[in-house]
């Protein structure tokens, strides 16, 4: 057996001091880097964490890298993906071997540099064999499957796949075909030149200086562009032959490159979008929803804009970044309006302070917890600057030093910032769209909205043993009120009859405290809903007395019995059933019920912490809360 030479592998070599310097050196630079993205960006230290751990090999020890290292980056937007992709490029010292792409396929100008990815790369600063960083932005504007699931026609980038795969690129020939076309113009017009036009044509250049460059890059070449651009055609062609007829020496590599495949997958977010309304939803809910989101989901929405084998390329690497939740959005608000009270500081030497109350209330006006900090920074802005600058204006007026604390507060009306040094005080008014919207003056409506609402929470409380995730009158994206409620893993037969006694709580409710006549139209929503699921427990789930499928399809050969006539009795038994357990239930427990009303009345919306005070779930048995499959299986068993 041949020796091994372990000379390469002596603790003191050079070689291996060498590299163990290097690899401690680029472990901490990278550490450096991570604790300063998560101070520049915040909201996402997992996100942060995750990447910087797919990247460590191909930092640390590029080496080992054979293939591009793919990390997928998918997120709402304005969610800071872009950002940090940048950031990190800079941080590591990549930035000018760093190129960006825009895949929607418009937005990186014309040209055959444009059409390609390997057209972009060339005429960057990334050298073949080495490391850099490719971004490809808004990745989900790429689709090559339309909605109807047909391939769709897309012209540009086509050869990303293959990056993808392994990393080697041919060289593009539509370039090489614009060489061919000079060489052949310069034929031409050397035919038509006179003998002493040609005598002294010996030393004219015979290509521009940026075909001499991509003919350079393309064929490999070491000679210098000067000497490239004086060749005569007959040498130019003679090289592309050469470079032709070598079959190996026609990919590019760049297998070293960190690949970031980045966008907005709108088809993972599409149930949860539908369960909230955005501008009124809490942040936190929002965040509680997109954090179980995984990488199943992502493949499935991959699935609906993408072939398979190309979503196989894209790889395993699926970050997913969650909404953010309430203490970021105001942490936010928080280091936006410092910076601004800094710029006046630095401008006009005066030390501004802002209340809590003010970063509370531009919370509640500013948040839309599916369109990121985009809204946010542009609501801070058009509220914090120019009464800044005013204040600032009439501060100095005043003779305010920068020793003074000049305080910014919020009226009690929330209609005007005021801004106090000393006993002076003064007010510049706000508008704040969402709160204009979401006044409800109107006593009677909201003495309706509120009834209805309580009639849902308090139902769903008593079936589910759990308060509702949120419970308003107050919204400002439609008239009337709402209420949402966890999803459960499990549906049984009596998760469906409870969650349709539920949806006709808010009719019974009204009928309770208004009596039939005075009942509105209020429920029609919660009727068709109410409809659907009992059409499904019937027809469907075999929940009823028929345990064939009842559908109402036109296709007969899709279903074995689609006469549906017959449920229709069921169905409206089993909705009249729900709605006399509601109207009991309400009439048990009426002084919750009062409770709950009056708290949506006074305060506009019940809190999970509020609504679970009130209700005191401790009261009573939750033996809806959980069917115990568990437990079941183990009693049968024994």
């Amino acid at each position: 057996m041949a020796a091994v030479n372990t000379r390469f592998f002596q603790p003191h070599h050079p070689t291996q001091i060498a590299l163990r310097a290097s690899i401690a050196a680029r472990t901490l630079q990278l550490e450096q880097v991570t604790q300063e993205l998560k101070a520049e960006l915040v909201g996402i230290d997992e996100v942060i964490d995750r990447v910087v751990e797919s990247l460590r090999a191909w930092f640390v020890l590029p080496q080992l890298i054979t293939r591009p290292v793919i990390i997928c980056l998918w997120g709402l937007t304005g969610t800071g993906k872009t950002q940090l992709t940048r950031s990190l490029a800079q941080k590591l010292g990549f930035y000018d071997r760093f190129v960006e792409v825009q895949m929607d396929g418009f937005s990186n100008g014309s040209g055959h540099r444009a059409n390609s990815i390997s057209g972009m790369l060339s005429s960057s600063g990334i050298t073949e064999g080495a490391p850099g960083i490719l971004v490809l932005d808004e990745f989900q504007r790429f689709r090559t499957v339309r909605k109807n699931g047909e391939d769709a026609k897309v012209e540009r980038y086509q050869d990303v796949w293959t990056l993808l795969s392994d990393g080697r690129l041919a060289p593009t020939l539509s370039f090489l075909n614009d060489i061919d076309y000079t060489l052949a113009d310069s034929h031409y017009d050397q035919e038509r030149e006179s003998d002493d036009d040609k005598a002294s044509a010996k030393h004219i250049y015979k290509l521009r200086p940026y075909e001499a460059r991509q003919i350079k890059k393309h064929l490999k070449l070491k000679e210098p562009l000067m000497a490239i651009m004086a060749w005569t055609p007959e040498q130019l062609q003679a090289r592309i032959q050469a470079f032709q007829q070598q079959a190996d020496a026609w990919e590019t590599d760049y297998s070293k490159l960190l690949v970031f495949v980045s966008g907005n997958l709108d088809e993972m977010y599409t149930d949860i979008a539908a369960s909230v309304q955005d501008c009124d939803t809490d942040a936190d809910i929002f965040h509680a929803l997109t954090k179980k989101l995984s990488l199943i989901d992502v493949k499935k929405a991959l699935r609906e804009r993408f072939k398979p084998e190309q979503i196989a390329r894209l790889g395993n690497v699926h970050i997913i970044y969650p909404s953010f939740s309430r203490t970021t959005y105001l942490k936010l608000i928080e280091n936006t309006c410092a910076s601004y009270l800094n710029n006046i500081a630095g401008a006009c030497h005066l030390r501004f302070q802002i209340d809590p109350a003010v970063h509370a209330e531009i919370y509640n006006n500013a948040v839309f917890p599916s369109q990121g900090t985009r809204p946010l920074f542009s609501t801070i802005h058009a509220v914090i600057s120019a009464p800044l600058v005013s204040a600032a204006l009439w501060a100095i007026a005043l003779g305010a030093t920068e020793d003074d604390c000049i305080r910014v507060s919020l009226c009690a009306d929330r209609r005007n910032l005021v801004v106090h040094l000393g006993e002076q005080q003064i007010a510049y008014p706000v508008r704040w769209e969402l709160n204009q919207l979401k006044q409800r003056t109107d006593k009677d409506f909201r003495a309706v909205i509120a009834v209805h609402e309580a009639g849902h929470g308090l139902i769903y409380g008593l079936l589910f043993g759990k308060p509702p995730q949120e419970l308003k009158i107050n919204p400002a994206s439609f008239e009337g009120g709402y209420a949402s409620f966890a999803k459960t893993t499990i549906k049984s037969r009596s998760h469906y009859r409870d969650t349709i006694c539920v949806g006709l709580a808010g009719r019974a409710a009204e009928a309770m405290v208004f009596g039939l006549d005075a009942c509105t139209s209020g429920a029609q929503g919660d009727l068709k809903k109410a409809t659907k699921l009992a059409a499904l427990c019937i027809r469907e789930f075999g929940y009823g007395d028929w345990l064939s499928h009842r559908d109402v399809t036109k296709d007969s050969n899709q279903y074995v019995n689609t006469d549906v006539a017959p449920t229709n009795v069921a169905i409206e038994a089993l909705l009249q059933e729900q709605y006399e357990r509601a109207a009991t239930l309400l009439e048990k427990h009426q002084v919750m019920f009062l409770q709950i009303t009056q708290a949506l009345v006074e305060r506009g919306e019940v809190s999970p912490q509020d609504f679970s005070d009130l209700v005191g779930f401790e009261a009573f048995a939750q033996q809806n809360v959980v069917n115990g499959y568990a437990e079941k299986l183990n009693a049968f068993c024994r």
